[in-house]
């Protein structure tokens, strides 16, 4: 669990790396402060606009400190969600940053362990994967098998193939927060 402290500086982060990639298309050398932000770690970052999905990228493995992790997936959610156009230097006022940290992947046996609210989903066949965070089900107001039926479906899978068989069902939990969070 990252402390409030921590949780403020990641923001930061991804807002200063935004601000000079989109400005001066520079990729900002920053080292972090806290210890904890150095360790290995996967998150998302996701960027909305008055409330509208923007741009959502996320790096699952924990191969690199957080705090790189977190930059590199502001820029990629800025700049490479397939789903839409880059982020402009005019809209970064207007943009709000989400961080999602992950932690505690495992692979469930039965849909019963799955939790909304709690736990963010992996649904996969060998060759196709899909993720939704946590946070997606409880904000959407979705129960457990529209929640598994939207995550096949961003997998490219037939909404009902997690009840057929053959799908690689994962949990996972993250610490999220945002800049609506952060103290004034």
């Amino acid at each position: 669990m990252l402390n409030e402290q921590e949780k403020i500086e990641l923001l930061r982060l991804a807002r200063s790396t935004l601000e000079a990639y989109l400005k001066e298309r520079r990729f900002p050398r920053i080292e972090p402060s806290h210890a904890r932000l150095k360790e290995n770690g996967g998150a998302f970052v996701t960027l909305e606009r008055f409330g509208e999905l923007r741009g959502c990228i996320g790096h699952l493995a924990a191969d690199k400190p957080l705090s790189l992790t977190v930059q590199e997936m502001a820029i990629e959610a800025a700049t490479g969600d397939p789903r839409f156009g880059a982020v402009t230097e005019d809209e970064l006022p207007d943009l709000e940053i989400e961080i999602s940290v992950l932690a505690d992947f495992r692979k469930i046996r039965d849909v019963s362990e799955i939790r909304i609210g709690e736990h963010g989903l992996i649904v996969g066949d060998g060759r196709r994967r899909g993720l939704l965070l946590p946070q997606v089900a409880a904000r959407e107001g979705w129960d457990v098998p529209t929640f598994l039926s939207a995550t096949c479906r961003k997998a490219g899978l037939p909404m009902d193939a997690w009840r057929k068989g053959g799908i690689v069902i994962e949990t996972f939990t993250a610490e999220v927060f945002s800049e609506k969070d952060l103290p004034e």
